[in-house]
């Protein structure tokens, strides 16, 4: 059981987890004192906690490492370090750029597909993954990370990326929120029939 759950794709995840308030914190840091060096570290431990979302994936594939444990916490991980820092950077005030209203649909289509998932589970099915779901977490993570990093750095603004990439995710996130939830509406009519 130990080696289930301490294997180093799970360790990786949990890292991530755990990133999440060193984030939220060192953005406290920024609003309550102003100093840039909270946005710099915060980008930084995000830096590296999305890392180890690639890497937690590529050891246990690779190393036939995958557990249930792991399918759980995988998935929550991106979900907790993504929501907590835009929620985050929504409460950080105008100057950041982030509408409270496209945080708000993105925190609920999360809620709603992990909600989905797990009614889904109960009958034995496995949502994977999707193209649309996996573009909706890159357009989401490289958004957050751009508005972190927000203070301009040798003459360019990031924060202007960092909106346009937050736009696209709130597209792929509807988008593929819907897929997700229309196919396993068809998926469920169809083992009510049989």
């Amino acid at each position: 059981m130990d080696k289930e759950i301490y294997n180093l794709p799970n360790c990786l995840t949990m890292a991530r987890i755990f990133a999440a308030p060193i984030i939220v914190f060192l953005l406290y840091l920024e609003m309550w004192y102003g100093y840039k060096i909270g946005a710099y570290c915060a980008f930084g431990v995000y830096f590296v906690a999305s890392i180890t979302d690639y890497f937690d994936g590529l050891i246990a594939r690779q190393q036939n490492l995958i557990t249930n444990l792991g399918k759980f916490l995988d998935p929550l991980a991106d979900k907790l370090l993504i929501c907590s820092v835009l929620i985050m950077l929504v409460h950080l005030g105008p100057e950041w750029k982030v509408p409270a209203w496209i945080v708000i649909i993105i925190v609920c289509r999360e809620l709603a597909v992990t909600g989905m998932r797990a009614i889904a589970a109960e009958m034995g099915e496995v949502v994977a993954a999707d193209k649309l779901g996996k573009a909706k977490a890159m357009a989401q993570s490289l958004a957050a990370g751009f508005l972190i990093f927000h203070y301009p750095l040798f003459g360019w603004d990031p924060r202007p990326l960092g909106q346009g990439l937050l736009w696209i995710a709130l597209a792929l996130t509807v988008f593929s929120g819907g897929n997700y939830l229309y196919n396993f509406y068809k998926k469920w009519l169809k083992s009510t029939e049989n």
